[in-house]
């Protein structure tokens, strides 16, 4: 199946087993707007809360913050938002897209990457246990074309970043030949920048209400906060602010589902740390993230580091953590060391004194910051792209197959099912009697109607990693089965051990344990 197929399935099935629908769909939609379903809200509550405890739950000196969405409109100045939170943005004339410039450029190079890794993959099945890769990647001539191309391409898109010159980045694409993804077309406009901020009005009364901005990040919360955190909290240095929330972002090209939206979730942290001492805790929080995300088991090789090619005017380190996703390798989070930028310039436009006095050092200071900043709604894709499996089924004769979420099991939306095989001879009645014990500690569902088979099929869609069954030897024996999601066995269990035995199977505890 081509990759791309495979994520318009992803689509489809997020909205017909209630994850994700398109937001206003009875009033035609709005683009890059969805709404969350009672599958999804629960699966991404869920991923909120193993990113909280993992981060604030289990690092003694990193505490929460809930910030408001509105803010006094000069800290946005203070953040450079308004003078400089833009995208290149370029027309093809012919199919009306828009899309970003810079986004172009790297997937005509990642294009040339996915190339010479097939020349690899193929030199690898021919050659079997006496294959060199790194001989074959010095020497072979496809390989080396591609390799200079990508070479001088990356050196001067990474130099048109660098000066903001806009003209260099059409030629470019001109220069390379890149076309529309959609039409084919090379029929290009201009590359010009465009503000993502939205903006409104607070005041009664519209001659006299000031502009504000819906928050393109939740960081700046942060920021402002500081001191407040830092003093109340009696936080001594190094310390991290941990937030969630909605940011909102005018994204003229948004696509991808909910890849890019303009409405999202972002989860951040910045960790506050002495000068100097910022690129040890850059690297730091690098592995450390690394390693949460490993720890859901959607496939260690699905994962890797993507340093940035152009800094942002705050930082002096920034790499991304990409996912493999069936639309190729996306970020989910971003790491960055941001210098002491932001309490600086909230120092310089509010007039109130950011500084910390460290008593070790007697001394006071402008801490340096290190951001994780990680999008929900993407990390929430993430484990939908990669738990995702059409998977046949090992019945001789029978080409039959189910569409299975092998979502880890702390995640998912729904840990148990509770199904009476029939519904006579008090089997329903049982079952409810289970069901109502189990709910107390689980998101539980309880299904009586069509076959059994028919009922499992629509619980391994949804992801649903246990399914009890009261039959007829639970009234002798007040026993059960357990149906497991990924390996379909059966284990017959006393009624008495179900709850113990979900709860450990289930358990987001003993993932975080793990992470240690």
């Amino acid at each position: 199946m081509a990759q791309e197929d495979l994520f318009k399935k992803i689509i489809a099935h997020a909205k017909e087993y209630g994850f994700v629908f398109p937001s206003s769909e009875i009033y035609d939609g709005m683009s890059a707007v969805y709404d969350y379903g009672q599958n999804g809200v629960e699966l991404k509550n869920n991923i909120r809360r193993y990113w909280w405890d993992a981060m604030v739950t289990m690092n003694e000196n990193v505490v929460g913050l809930d910030s408001a969405i509105f803010m006094h409109p000069d800290i946005w100045k203070a953040s450079g938002h308004v003078d400089a939170f833009n995208d290149p943005l370029i027309d093809n004339k012919d199919s009306k897209k828009r899309y970003r410039a810079d986004q172009l450029i790297e997937d005509y190079i990642d294009k040339l990457r996915r190339k010479i890794e097939k020349e690899v993959t193929k030199a690898a099945k021919r050659f079997g246990d006496s294959f060199d890769s790194e001989q074959f990647l010095s020497t072979n001539p496809r390989v080396l074309s591609n390799q200079e191309k990508i070479d001088t391409v990356h050196k001067r898109f990474v130099k048109a970043l660098e000066d903001d010159d806009l003209e260099e980045l059409k030629q470019i694409i001109l220069d390379c030949e890149i076309a529309d993804p959609e039409s084919g077309s090379r029929n290009w406009t201009d590359v010009r920048q465009f503000n993502l901020m939205f903006d409104t009005s607070i005041g009664s009364v519209s001659d006299t209400a000031s502009k504000i901005y819906l928050r393109p990040e939740t960081a700046q919360g942060i920021f402002v906060n500081f001191l407040n955190v830092q003093k109340s909290g009696r936080m001594k240095i190094p310390f991290g602010i941990a937030q969630t929330g909605k940011a909102f972002r005018n994204e003229i090209v948004a696509r991808q589902f909910i890849m890019r939206m303009r409405e999202f979730e972002q989860m951040e942290m910045q960790f506050f740390v002495p000068p100097g001492e910022e690129l040890k805790w850059f690297e730091y929080w690098k592995e450390t993230r690394m390693r949460w995300h490993k720890s859901l088991g959607l496939g260690g090789e699905n994962y890797r580091f993507h340093d940035h090619d152009k800094l942002a005017h705050y930082a002096n380190a920034a790499t991304d953590i990409e996912y493999n996703f069936p639309i190729g390798f996306k970020e989910v989070e971003g790491i960055h060391s941001r210098t002491d930028f932001d309490l600086t310039q909230h120092q310089k436009f509010s007039g109130k004194k950011m500084q910390y006095f460290d008593n070790d050092l007697n001394a006071s200071y402008i801490p340096f910051v290190v951001e994780t900043s990680i999008g929900l709604d993407r990390m929430f894709l993430t484990v939908l792209a990669g738990s995702y499996l059409e998977e046949k089924l090992e019945k001789e004769g029978s080409d039959e197959q189910r569409i299975v979420l092998k979502i880890p099991p702390f995640l998912a939306p729904v840990k148990v099912a509770v199904l009476p095989l029939v519904k006579k001879d008090g089997l329903p009645d049982v079952a409810r009697k289970i069901m109502n014990e189990l709910k107390l500690d689980f998101n539980c569902q309880y299904e009586e109607k069509d076959s059994i088979g028919r009922r499992y099929r629509r619980q391994d869609a949804i992801g649903t990693p246990y399914c009890i069954t009261i039959d007829h030897q639970t009234k002798d024996d007040d026993t059960v089965t357990i149906r497991d999601r990924d390996t379909m066995k059966q284990e017959r269990i006393p009624i008495k051990q179900a709850r113990d035995i979900v709860q450990q199977k289930v358990s987001a505890q003993n993932q975080l344990r793990k992470l240690g």
